[in-house]
């Protein structure tokens, strides 16, 4: 396995606990995780307390209203969540993975260290700062989950995210989707002026993201953002991973005893059976079409999208084989959307 993230030990330890002999290569891997990784509670049900820095109360998104979200949003606790995906029987080695790594003879080998950008792809482009929660309460309120804020329309689109993170409030202002991914001074720019006009003084620990959304997997058998992973529309990876990881495991071990090459077929079918791959097509159609719309179109977009039935909702953020819900969802969206936005979501 090659990649330290939260996917790569997750398919390494679950390879471990089947018994398959699992060893884990990365440039540093004990280094801790230092993304923001969140989730929504459905999405992996049996995700341990400690794993979890906070599970407020409440979730909204507001586009030119407010929406109150009917699903649990949890941000993880990095080292809990390290502690969750780690099997003692992995062996770590410290390097790069080249051929036979280290004098490690593998019969498959997994590329899981994330995406390798080429050319220019679409982005999702953050800057973020870790405020004290008291002096974040004029943005978002306590126990909160702001998801997203479009209520200051700019001529280049982001948005307000801001979520509890331990005993601090991140907030990060947010590009969703664009190619080239926005300039990030842009970003600094913005948050600063946001802060400023609520009078908070924009001091704390920076989070930079920057996320492409439209890349293919790498070559080989890969897993994690370098499998494609990455929800197109939203940039989340980590909770499909996490919920994949035992399944692939399953499928290596199933396919080793007709040999390594039907161990990768085996996977990669796991990662990505047809059905998997019509809904990220049909993502893919809605990235497409978030990243022409202008801003005031967007806060249209999510109010309709946040007005949909939950189940709908979670479809299409979440529903990564339910061809059915995600082309419900997007039918749904389409008929309540006003002439000016539908010929948006045609194109």
């Amino acid at each position: 396995m090659a990649g330290a993230g939260p996917a790569g030990w997750a398919l390494a330890s679950a390879c471990a606990r089947l018994g398959l002999s699992t060893a884990l290569v990365a440039p540093a891997p004990r280094e801790p995780w230092r993304a923001t990784y969140g989730l929504w509670r459905d999405e992996l049900p049996d995700l341990p307390g400690y794993a979890i820095a906070s599970a407020p109360s409440k979730a909204i998104a507001i586009g030119t209203a407010a929406h109150s979200i009917e699903r649990r949003y949890l941000i993880a606790d990095n080292a809990g969540l390290r502690r969750w995906v780690t099997h003692p029987d992995v062996e770590v080695i410290t390097g790069r993975a080249a051929g036979q790594s280290a004098g490690v003879v593998a019969r498959v080998v997994v590329n899981a260290t994330g995406t390798h950008p080429v050319g220019s792809p679409s982005e999702q482009i953050a800057y973020g700062l870790l405020l004290p929660a008291a002096a974040a309460e004029p943005l978002v309120p306590a126990d909160t989950a702001l998801i997203m804020d479009w209520s200051r329309p700019a001529r280049e689109p982001s948005f307000l995210y801001a979520v509890p993170v331990g005993d601090r409030i991140l907030v990060e202002e947010t590009s969703l989707a664009r190619k080239p991914g926005l300039p990030r001074e842009i970003l600094v720019t913005r948050l600063r002026h946001r802060l400023a006009a609520a009078g908070i003084p924009p001091v704390g620990r920076e989070e930079i993201v920057a996320i492409p959304l439209d890349l293919p997997p790498v070559p080989g058998l890969a897993f994690g953002a370098a499998a494609g992973l990455v929800h197109p529309a939203t940039g989340y990876s980590v909770a499909t991973s996490l919920q994949l990881a035992p399944r692939v495991a399953e499928a290596l071990l199933d396919g080793l005893r007709r040999g390594p090459a039907e161990a990768v077929r085996a996977a990669r079918h796991v990662i990505w059976p047809r059905r998997a791959r019509v809904v990220h097509a049909l993502r893919s159609h809605g990235l497409h079409a978030l990243r022409g719309m202008p801003s005031h179109q967007i806060a249209d977009f999510f109010d309709i999208f946040f007005q949909l039935p939950v189940e709908l909702q979670s479809a299409f953020t979440s529903g990564r084989t339910d061809i059915a819900g995600t082309t419900a969802a997007m039918r749904e969206i389409f008929r309540a959307a006003p002439w000016r936005l539908r010929s948006r979501l045609i194109w």
